[in-house]
């Protein structure tokens, strides 16, 4: 396998990730017969964030590079603030 063709295994494999997590927060939504955002939803952002990332500094896309790199702090920061909060209710 050529190395392009590994980073386009990236690529697609990054975006995959990115795409589940629509799938995911779709079906727990009709599940709950309500519009909710799992926490699966951000982790699967989170790793479909950072593995695109990678593909975006692969390619040196400046534009990818900073959608995807501001999107991967977001979804960071929400999986922190998710889980300082099951730490206080925690006790």
């Amino acid at each position: 396998m050529s190395n392009e063709h590994l980073w386009l295994l990236v690529g697609l494999m990054g975006q995959g990730l990115f795409s589940a997590r629509f799938i995911i927060q779709w079906l727990m939504s009709e599940k709950e017969k309500r519009s909710v955002i799992p926490v699966a939803f951000w982790y699967l952002s989170l790793s479909g964030g950072i593995t695109l990332f990678c593909y975006a500094l692969y390619k040196r896309d400046p534009v990818f590079i900073l959608g995807q790199g501001s999107g991967v702090f977001i979804y960071a920061r929400n999986l922190y603030l998710i889980q300082r909060e099951r730490a206080a209710l925690a006790g």
